[in-house]
């Protein structure tokens, strides 16, 4: 069904207010770091080690909050959802993304994650969860164009083909995830990312002890910051709330949160270490400004269809009694 036109989810900007945009905001405030600190914390540990040892950490935690606020893991459907969600966006997103990130600039790799409003918008229609409408693919062409400009000298650099490819494979797949998370019965959030973790875990470890990685366990601030940094952060913040918000609004709309992360990174540059913002890239963060402002509006209602040839039933005044 029809994510844009079905009762419930055509009413979920009015149900829950502001609260969507705070987890919007949130999210892309938290991965506009993220990305950094990956990078960072590949020159002290394996990167697809470092990538286990986050999920298995975040597996326990989230497992932990969820008993202890009295809920349960998912069961049947909603487990079956949570484990596909868990494979695509820990199992094989993140081994990509980390492996990736040893040669791929971290400003860059938030560039290919732009990509992922167009997939996302592509798959949900593959799925017939929602329309493909013009000013879904406009806003996301017009976004990713902005990206573009707006690392323009970083995308003239010279990086690895393998690792270029690693990391829009990953960002693919990650939106898959979002949409199998999306597919499964609406459940909590921080259950849902306990099962996905854990299995995510299970992988990655698999693939690093494939690639023969060394199994070095942190001891240092320079193994154990990043390590928290990204579970507690990341794990536990960024991808609870995307997971919750993508309980409440279309996927397509959600996945617009890949485009802002790069923008809020040159920001935080700007305004933490000075960098200055030339022309070229204030205009390539005004396109991918405008291009959300495109995608994301909201769909239209649909009008009602009144049989041909018969006369639209007049409204009954006695229904609207007790109605403010």
């Amino acid at each position: 069904m029809d994510d844009d036109t079905r009762g419930a989810g055509a009413n979920l900007d009015a149900s829950f207010g502001v609260k969507p945009w705070l987890a919007f905001a949130a999210a892309g405030s938290i991965w506009g770091s993220t990305f950094l600190v990956i990078r960072i914390g590949n020159d002290a540990l394996a990167p697809v080690w470092a990538a286990t040892l986050r999920l298995a950490l975040a597996a326990l935690l989230l497992a932990g909050l969820t008993f202890a606020r009295g809920a349960a893991l998912p069961r049947g459907a909603a487990l079956r959802a949570a484990l596909r969600y868990g494979v695509c966006v820990f199992g094989i997103n993140f081994p990509l993304l980390y492996w990736g990130e040893k040669v791929v600039p971290s400003g860059l790799s938030a560039v290919l994650y732009a990509t992922i409003p167009l997939s996302s918008a592509l798959l949900t229609r593959a799925f017939g969860m929602e329309r493909l409408t013009l000013p879904k693919l406009a806003g996301a062409a017009i976004a990713m164009a902005g990206v573009v400009v707006l690392f323009s000298s970083t995308l003239r650099g010279h990086v690895g083909l393998s690792g270029l490819l690693a990391i829009f494979i990953a960002a693919t797949v990650a939106s898959l995830g979002n949409v199998m998370l999306k597919r499964g019965p609406r459940q909590d959030p921080v259950a849902a990312n306990a099962v996905g973790s854990a299995i995510g875990a299970l992988l990655a470890g698999a693939v690093s002890f494939a690639l023969g990685e060394p199994h070095l366990m942190p001891a240092t601030p320079a193994t154990l910051l990043p390590l928290l940094y990204l579970t507690v952060a990341g794990s536990m913040g960024a991808f609870v709330i995307m997971s919750w918000l993508v309980n409440h609004w279309p996927v397509t709309r959600a996945s617009y949160v890949s485009v802002v992360v790069p923008v809020l990174a040159l920001g935080l540059g700007h305004l933490v270490r000075g960098e200055q913002l030339p022309l070229l890239n204030l205009a390539g963060a005004l396109l991918v400004l405008f291009g959300l402002l495109v995608g994301m509006r909201p769909a239209a209602p649909a009008r009602p269809r009144l049989s041909q040839g018969l006369p639209s039933p007049r409204p009954d005044p006695a229904a609207n009694r007790g109605r403010g």
